[in-house]
Parts: structure tokens; C-alpha cells; sequence
């Protein structure tokens, strides 16, 4: 492969070593002699103050404390000299006495030209210093102890470099090898982690040819590892859907086959149409003639004749408007909107308003204390599905005339029962009832002003959420339910 990622991977993090490596060396070149110069400034500082300390105490001429000063000159490479105030020697640490103690008195009795001091105060002097005669740079201090006595120090500073020198090349050198070897790790690493994106990339190119044999088996609990396994699943998935498509094909061919009958049902929609719709034109034309011939000149058949007019078309109105529903939902006009509510709540406010007819129809409603249950699904449809059950149970109830609604819960799915007490649906009217236009009992379906088209809504509103809906005779009595699924259940 071209740009392979193993090989972008390892060139990657071989160079960011390379540069972490010229990163650190330069920094090392350029500020390690600085930083041991002051280290070494502050092993002069500490030394002084230890030779104060000891001064206050009276203890420079002690053997204990010459014994620390030779240590100190040890650990420090410091060299140094102390005199008294009558100028005797009282304490030497380091090589040399006599160099020292004749450089003691040039720094106190011969200026130095051109120092270049490093600190100073009233008490001391720090200050870098080249000897003429070895041309090697010192730094040195000459100042007195709180007792008077003069002290000089001095420490080489070339060590120092060539210390930082040394520190430099063997880094570079260390670098170097540990670039070398962990680029050969890094390569090994690197094909390890990349083959199984390789094995990924293949399984994706058989996928292109919707060859959805091949899976991952990786498993290395990692990312790649989570990749493959979501792989795994869209290849299964992809399967499926494929299948369903072809199956769905399939289908769509017969759906030609079904053209015909289609054709058929709408002739035999239209014709029921015209047939609910006859008697109540018929109705109207006859009362309406019968105003205009003044069969009855009293106030009261006239008003009778005028109700009756108006209650056939309210009742054909309501029939329309039904049937534009239903038709927009059949035909997929009216687009369904998923959301989630509460159906405690839309349930009981619909029972709140249909409180008077209840009370007018001498009605008991049962339904027992819920807590908020929130659902997916139309919640001005659902409200619908409900109202049809509800009117229709309104409308059939008799015997111990009880409504009971209900809430029950099973997994993710939450199913609304509306039972009540009351004759029962025979047996062979159940597959019939969601069909348009269809009355078990045709009286007194006229009687309610009932167009048989309500259950029908309900079946194309539940189909049109892919939900379940039915009925069931009871002991006493006859219960409608539809099914909703939970939010946030599993």
C-alpha cells in the first residue's frame, strides 16, 4: 500500500523521538554549563556560610570542623585558605596552601582589572577569574567572616564544561541507540496494531461486493476490537436489510397482482358510501318537502320536522369528516408524529371532558390512580384511538352501565384497556369489526348516530404507528385496547 498506515505510524513516532532528542541536546548545549555554574556559585555561598557559622562559634581552628572542610572540599572541588586578623593562616581545605594564600593576599592588596563579578556584597566578592599562566577560568570568592578573618576560595569552572560536554555527547550517543531500537519496535508495534485495521479494510471491501461472509475476529478489547464487532453487526445488518429489499421486491410485484381488487374495494367503498348516505338524504328530502307542503302547520311539528333535518346532517357531516380521516391515513396524507407524552394525562383529561355525557348516560368511569407514564407515539391520534373507544363504549354500555379504563404494563410496551359492562360481541363479527362501515347492530348503531367507520380509524391510526390493537369479549361485558411502547424502558 502506498501510504500505509503502518508505515505513517512508525515514521511518526521515530521522528518525534529524533526531535524530542535534538530538543533535549540543544537545550542541554545551551543552558546545562550555565546551570552548573550556578550550582557551583551556590556550593560557595553554603560554604561561606558554613565558615560563618563556625567563626560566630569559635570553631574554624577546631579538628572536628577541619575534618568537615576537607569533606566540603571533596564534594565541591573547592580549594580555600582562611587567615586572622594578625594574618596568620588558621585553616586551609584543598591543594596548594602557599598558591593560595599568595593569591589570598593579590586579590586583597592588587585590583583585579576588568572583573567580572558574579555577586557581592559588603562582606564578599564572587567573581569569574582566568590564570594567566594555565589560561583556565575559576570562579572564586574573596571576603571575611564575622570574627575578621579573610577568607579565599576559588573552584575550576573547565571541569564544568567538559562535564557538560561529556553529559551532551553521551546523550546524544544513549539518543541515538534507544531511536535506533525503539524504531524497531515501533515498526513491530505498528504492524501489530495496524493489521488488524487491515483485516477491517478488507472485510469493508468484500462488504462493497455485498459479500457479507467474512467477520472480525479479533479480540483484543480495544477500540479496534469495538470497531470490528460494529463492523460485524452492519455486515449482519446489511444482510438483512438486503434480504428484507429483495423480499420487499418480491411483494411490490404482487402488489401489481392486487390491482384489481383494489379497484374492486373502491368500487365497494363508494358503493357503501351511497348507501350510508341514502337514507339520510332521503330523510332530509322527505321532512324538507314535507315543510314546504305544510303538512303540519302547528310550531311544534315544524320544529320537529327542522330537528330531524338538522340531526341527518349533522349526522352526514360527522360521516364526512370521518371518512376524510380515514382516507387521508389510509393513503399516508396525514404524516404521524413521534413524541413522547404522558398518557395518564392525555386519558384523564379526556374523561374530565366527557364527564357530562357519562353523568347524562347514568355511567360509572372506573380507572385506578397512576402515576405519570410517558410513551412514544401521535398524541393528538392516540387521543383519537382513545375517543372512539370511549364514545363506543359510552354508547354500548348497559347492565351495571361501569366503564373501567386501564393501564397494563408488560416489558417496554404499555397496553390501554377499555372495558364495559354489556352485551357481547358475537364470535363471528370479531374479524369484521375493523372493516368499514361495519355495524354488529345496525339499529342501534342509527340510533347513536354511529357511522361504522370509527374502528376503522383506529385500526388505520395503530397500523400507521406499527402498534397493536384488538378486542376481547369478557365475562360481562366487552374491552377494546391498542399498545404503545414505554419511554426509556428496555
Amino acid at each position: 500500500m502506498k501510504h500505509s498506515i503502518k508505515r505513517q505510524f512508525a515514521a511518526t513516532f521515530t521522528a518525534l523521538m529524533a526531535a524530542t532528542l535534538f530538543i533535549c541536546w540543544v537545550i542541554n548545549h545551551t543552558f546545562l554549563p550555565r546551570y552548573y555554574e550556578e550550582n557551583r556559585e551556590k556550593d560557595i555561598m553554603d560554604t561561606y556560610n558554613i565558615l560563618n557559622d563556625a567563626a560566630a562559634n569559635a570553631e574554624l581552628t577546631s579538628e572536628d570542623f577541619q575534618i568537615a572542610l576537607e569533606k566540603i572540599s571533596g564534594r565541591y572541588n573547592i580549594m580555600g585558605v582562611i587567615q586572622d586578623v594578625s594574618g596568620v593562616i588558621i585553616g586551609t581545605f584543598g591543594n596548594d596552601v602557599e598558591m593560595l594564600q599568595g593569591l589570598l593576599w593579590d586579590r586583597l592588596y592588587v585590583p583585579v582589572q576588568n572583573p567580572q563579578i558574579l555577586r557581592q556584597s559588603e562582606y564578599y566578592t564572587i567573581q569569574r577569574m582566568t590564570d594567566s599562566k594555565t589560561r583556565t577560568e575559576y570562579m572564586e570568592m574573596v571576603g571575611w567572616l564575622c570574627g575578621g578573618q579573610v577568607i579565599y576560595m576559588r573552584t575550576p569552572l573547565e571541569n564544568i564544561r567538559e562535564s557538560a560536554a561529556i553529559a551532551n555527547r553521551f546523550l546524544l550517543y544513549v539518543g541515538l541507540a534507544g531511536i535506533a531500537v525503539s524504531s524497531i519496535v515501533i515498526w513491530f508495534v505498528s504492524r501489530k496494531i495496524t493489521e488488524p485495521i487491515l483485516e477491517l479494510a478488507h472485510i469493508s471491501q468484500r462488504m462493497t461486493r455485498l459479500d457479507f461472509e467474512a467477520q472480525y475476529t479479533g479480540r483484543a478489547q480495544n477500540e479496534i476490537s469495538l470497531l470490528g464487532d460494529n463492523i460485524n453487526v452492519l455486515s449482519k445488518t446489511l444482510y438483512q436489510t438486503i434480504k428484507e429489499l429483495k423480499t420487499a421486491n418480491n411483494e411490490l410485484q404482487k402488489d401489481i397482482e392486487k390491482k384489481n381488487r383494489t379497484d374492486e374495494m373502491r368500487k365497494e367503498f363508494l358503493s357503501n358510501v351511497s348507501h350510508e348516505l341514502k337514507t339520510p338524504i332521503a330523510l332530509i328530502q322527505g321532512y324538507a318537502e314535507g315543510l314546504k307542503e305544510g303538512i303540519n302547520d302547528d310550531a311544534e311539528s315544524r320544529a320537529f320536522y327542522c330537528d330531524v333535518i338538522m340531526d341527518e346532517a349533522a349526522k352526514m357531516n360527522h360521516m364526512v369528516k370521518e371518512l376524510m380521516t380515514l382516507n387521508q391515513l389510509e393513503f399516508g396524507y396525514d404524516v404521524v408524529s413521534m413524541e413522547r407524552f404522558d398518557i395518564v394525562l392525555l386519558i384523564r383529561n379526556y374523561m374530565q371532558s366527557a364527564g357530562i355525557l357519562t353523568k347524562q348516560n347514568d355511567i360509572q368511569v372506573r380507572m385506578t390512580e397512576e402515576a405519570p407514564l410517558y410513551v412514544w407515539g401521535d398524541e393528538f391520534k392516540t387521543e383519537e384511538v382513545f375517543a372512539n373507544y370511549f364514545s363506543n363504549a359510552v354508547n354500548h354500555c348497559a347492565g351495571e352501565r361501569v366503564i373501567e379504563v386501564n393501564l397494563k404494563q408488560s416489558g417496554n410496551i404499555v397496553r390501554v384497556e377499555v372495558f364495559n359492562t354489556g352485551e357481547r360481541i358475537p364470535e363471528e363479527c370479531m374479524p369484521h369489526l375493523w372493516e368499514k362501515f361495519y355495524k354488529v347492530d345496525k339499529a342501534r348503531t342509527r340510533e347513536y348516530g354511529g357511522s361504522g367507520v370509527g374502528l376503522s380509524i383506529v385500526k388505520a391510526i395503530m397500523e400507521s404507528m406499527n402498534q397493536k390493537y384488538g378486542v376481547r369479549n369478557e365475562e360481562d361485558g366487552v374491552t377494546f385496547w391498542f399498545a404503545l411502547e414505554m419511554v426509556g424502558k428496555e
